[in-house]
């Protein structure tokens, strides 16, 4: 049986801190609490857009920072208590959940948006259309360190060029994503390329260099999708190209992924304006998601991630890792989990 969200909306919201029920007071209207927020440098343009919006429509003296450092960094400073919502490209690992849990944070985990990380070449690249796992493998697996330095050794028939690489950064989600998805182990990845957490710094790079290859997240590509070429990628059942299509038919895997933020639930249940925020942001996110140039969830996604939030359902569904078998839906009808 489905919650009705408008009855829950009226009553005091229920958060779960360390397994205890704590009940929530109504929303003061003039309280005027801080709101700080990092992580990912892929879902800032949505929580930034949803931030301005929020100010502009809803509480214009209202007090919110919005920056990037990396899924990974936020998450370090998100598990130390300095912020109260975590942008993250990535579901949470069990070394930050264990972070956590030592200093006594509970969060809760709520999917925004899907993405699909693209896989890019220069504009004047016109040798490849499409590449497969088993070759992206090749080029970012670390024995390619220093040995896959040409196009030429990715594939036969590739010209003999220079192959220059272009990825996210150690503290990005996605680099943690990619090196799972496609080396097979978070965090494994060759290290001599250039690496940013900022992913305008990633397109710059190839738009600048016939011989590049990078990747980075689908909205990035398409605000430069004039200098830049995507590749189809073949998982073994033929290429298929990044989109909003593919990504919510399924049929662009491994790369397509879900995004998230996760909020303080301590904060939450304390801080009326940050449970005012997260209200709005679940509330309108279906039309920024698509704004800003990602791809929104379903209807269904959003009203159990509200259904979550409104519940304080504090914890994971994801076990510390990215799951590339199963659907969001599935997943976040399992229960959260620390």
């Amino acid at each position: 049986m489905l919650i009705n969200l408008d009855k829950l909306l009226k009553k005091a919201l229920i958060f779960v801190s360390a397994g205890v029920l704590v009940a929530c007071a109504p929303v003061d209207s003039q309280s005027n609490k801080s709101i700080i927020i990092d992580g990912s440098s892929t879902v800032y343009p949505i929580t930034k857009a949803v931030a301005d919006k929020y100010k502009k429509q809803k509480q214009p003296s209202a007090d919110i920072s919005v920056k990037f450092s990396g899924t990974t960094g936020g998450f370090r400073q998100f598990c130390a208590g300095k912020t109260d919502i975590s942008n993250a490209s990535r579901p949470i690992r069990s070394d930050e959940i264990e972070a956590c849990n030592r200093n006594n944070i509970r969060f809760i985990e709520l999917p925004i948006a899907f993405d699909a990380l693209t896989i890019a070449v220069n504009k004047e690249n016109n040798w490849i259309d499409s590449i497969t796992l088993e070759e992206l493998k090749k080029i970012w697996e670390p024995a390619a360190q220093g040995k896959i330095t040409k196009w030429s050794q990715v594939r036969s028939g590739l010209p003999d060029k220079p192959l220059n690489l272009f990825g996210a950064g150690k503290d990005s989600g996605t680099f943690d994503y990619f090196t799972e998805a496609v080396v097979g182990e978070e965090d494994v990845s060759r290290s001599d390329y250039v690496a940013s957490e900022d992913d305008d710094t990633l397109i710059q790079g190839v738009s600048q260099d016939a011989n590049a290859l990078g990747y980075f997240g689908l909205a990035y590509y398409e605000k430069q999708a004039a200098n830049l070429k995507a590749l189809a990628i073949d998982s073994g059942k033929g290429a298929v190209l990044p989109s909003r299509e593919t990504v919510l038919q399924s049929t662009y895997q491994p790369l397509a992924r879900p995004l998230f933020i996760y909020v303080n639930a301590q904060k939450a249940q304390s801080n009326k304006d940050l449970q005012r925020f997260v209200e709005y942001y679940l509330s309108q996110a279906q039309n920024i998601v698509q704004e800003v140039g990602y791809i929104p969830l379903s209807g269904e996604h959003y009203h159990l991630a509200k259904v979550t939030f409104f519940n304080g359902e504090a914890g994971t569904v994801f076990g510390g890792h990215s799951k590339f078998d199963v659907t969001l839906a599935e997943l976040l009808r399992q229960k959260a989990k620390f």
